[in-house]
């Protein structure tokens, strides 16, 4: 189990102006931020952090809105970091979504769902390498 995990939030998270509450509610969750950055993905960029769904049907919406604006990436600390976090985002279609969850709150549909977070101690550490140098950590 790693204390590490990888969050993004999504252009449509930034767009509708929720980037300070969803950060807030992160550290009020008792998360510890090790990294933090705004960027703009390209669309060869976020097709290289999205290659695992390259064969699935939505590849190319995802990778169009994940390029559309600014995001904002950020590696977090606590205890059982990916399993908590992902707790706390709430499933990925926010219509399914637990009350209180992020996505339940700020997110507007299966495709725009405000946020994303590492869905293993593996894939934490590879998404926050893709970021962030060693030179970017706390």
């Amino acid at each position: 189990m790693s204390n590490r995990t990888f969050t993004m939030i999504k252009p449509d998270a930034m767009k509708s102006g929720h980037a300070g509450a969803i950060l807030d509610r992160i550290i009020k969750e008792g998360y510890k931020v090790v990294s933090l950055k705004l960027t703009k993905l390209s669309a060869e960029k976020a097709g290289e952090f999205y290659a695992v769904h390259k064969a699935r049907p939505f590849y190319g919406e995802l990778v169009e809105f994940m390029s559309s604006g600014p995001i904002i990436a950020a590696i977090l600390e606590k205890e059982n970091a990916v399993t908590s976090f992902r707790q706390l985002i709430g499933a990925t279609n926010p219509a399914q979504a637990e009350e209180g969850t992020i996505r339940k709150l700020y997110a507007a549909s299966l495709g725009e769902n405000a946020i994303h977070g590492s869905d293993s101690d593996e894939n934490a550490e590879i998404e926050g390498n893709f970021f962030f140098s060693g030179l970017e950590r706390v």
